[in-house]
């Protein structure tokens, strides 16, 4: 049995706390960037930020804790944890030896600008190229972005009609979504399985991540990718933007934001693009999955779509059982959810898409789904998860019972003993902990 691989996808503050001070420093020289931080910050957070937005001077420390009452002192300590951890204010030492909190001024300038106009257009609009005639209108990029990013989720589950660039094949490989065998086709891994069950903002997200990780070795500026999906976030839908003035770095990523479905350019050489829906709502998160599944208490799933992706995702952790030209029907039963955690998705994660793709018709039910449902889900990972797996060394065939002590003992005081059998002399030590046991082992075998 394969050890399990959680998916962990972080959101934004999350990613850009794991900068480097001088790359945070170099982002907020971009009011876009400002801006996008700033909407997604606590409400406390927001209202610290506009309180110091226009004071030139440190505020003392034990003043800005006055700002909550006492019952609300946790909520006042993430915030200040928030805040310095995003390098958005500082501490600085104020006369008479008392700290204070100042925010950080090229953050503080920037935002001022993003908020009140000024400073550099964010991006050049197509207008200066003249009236575009090939050009798209709203529902047309939607139905765009939706058929990019499906054939990348298609190519995924293994749909031969999907194809994907090399380039792309080979993110998803690095990402752990995928495996590559020499000369085979990747196939997809446990972690690509709860993957698709993410929902499409989550998705996108945690792809754009794992694409800004490969950023710096594939030659390109970090600061500059990022700032330029901080702008595209602040796009009109159904406005077309010029590539006047980008670098050539910023094309690339632009072909790479074409393939994922971000951006609508009719041409590789076109001098105009379309942000689409999934780049404006990439920074917030915002999901927009229509719900389309009604789950009975018989275990029944009727999905009411056409779509071969959907009907896949929901054949993941469900038998199917008939097909209809607009509907499928399915049961959950405990062969095919034990199938689905052994793959790597957590009852947990089918219960969550199960909920988020929800007909509207359930979601007037309180609760949403079926009680008897999700705890049998739950009950059938538990069933499996009756043991639990840890990576170890196994040292036997001790001559002694004395020799067995003393390494059992010298393991226990390193604390990498992991299980013992004192009858049958056998232990197991961590991989961790093995190299120290074995280097001690034989210093004691050499003295005897």
């Amino acid at each position: 049995m394969k050890l399990r691989v959680q998916l962990q996808c972080k959101n934004l503050h999350e990613y850009l706390r794991e900068l480097s001070p001088e790359i945070l420093d170099r982002l907020y020289n971009h009011p876009a960037t400002c801006l996008a931080v700033y909407r997604e910050l606590p409400s406390l957070a927001k209202n610290y930020v506009m309180r110091m937005l226009f004071l030139d001077q440190p505020l003392p420390q034990a003043a800005v804790a006055l700002w909550v009452k006492k019952d609300s002192q946790k909520d006042h300590d993430e915030c200040v944890s928030v805040l310095a951890g995003l390098r958005l204010w500082h501490s600085q030492q104020l006369q008479g030896g008392l700290q204070g909190y100042i925010l950080n001024p090229v953050f503080k300038d920037n935002l001022r600008i993003a908020l009140l106009g000024g400073g550099r257009a964010w991006a050049d609009e197509g207008s200066t190229l003249g009236p575009d005639r090939h050009a798209r209108d709203i529902e047309s990029l939607d139905r765009y972005a939706l058929e990019r990013w499906e054939v990348i989720l298609h190519f995924m589950v293994g749909s031969p009609s999907a194809a994907v660039s090399q380039d792309l094949a080979q993110l998803l490989v690095q990402a752990g979504l995928m495996k590559s065998e020499a000369g085979e086709a990747p196939y997809i891994t446990s972690a690509g399985f709860q993957f698709l069950l993410l929902d499409t903002a989550s998705q996108l997200w945690y792809f754009t991540l794992q694409y800004l990780k490969t950023a710096q070795s594939r030659g390109m500026d970090l600061v500059e990718i990022l700032s330029f999906l901080f702008q595209l976030s602040f796009s009109t839908l159904g406005r077309d933007y010029s590539v006047e003035g980008m670098s050539e770095s910023l094309l690339t990523f632009l072909q790479h934001l074409r393939e994922f479905g971000l951006v609508f350019q009719r041409k590789r050489k076109s001098r105009r693009y379309y942000p689409t829906r999934l780049a404006i709502t990439l920074a917030a998160g915002v999901t927009t999955n229509a719900g389309f599944i009604v789950v009975e208490t018989n275990y029944r799933i009727y999905a009411y779509t056409n779509s071969e992706l959907q009907i896949a995702l929901v054949a993941l952790f469900s038998e199917m059982l008939y097909r209809f030209p607009n509907v499928v029907v399915a049961q959950v039963t405990r062969e095919s959810v034990q199938q689905a955690i052994a793959n790597g998705i957590t009852a947990q994660q089918i219960i969550h898409f199960l909920r988020t793709r929800a007909h509207p018709v359930m979601l007037k039910q309180t609760p949403v789904l079926p009680p008897t449902i999700t705890d049998q889900i739950r009950l059938w990972e538990l069933e499996r998860d009756r043991l639990q797996f840890t990576e170890g060394v196994l040292y036997n065939q001790f001559l002694s019972q004395a020799d067995f002590e003393v390494l059992r003992d010298r393991a226990q005081g390193l604390g990498c003993l992991v299980w013992q059998d004192v009858a049958h002399r056998v232990m197991v030590v961590t991989p961790q902990g093995h190299s120290e046991v074995k280097r001690f082992w034989k210093r004691q075998k050499s003295h005897t």
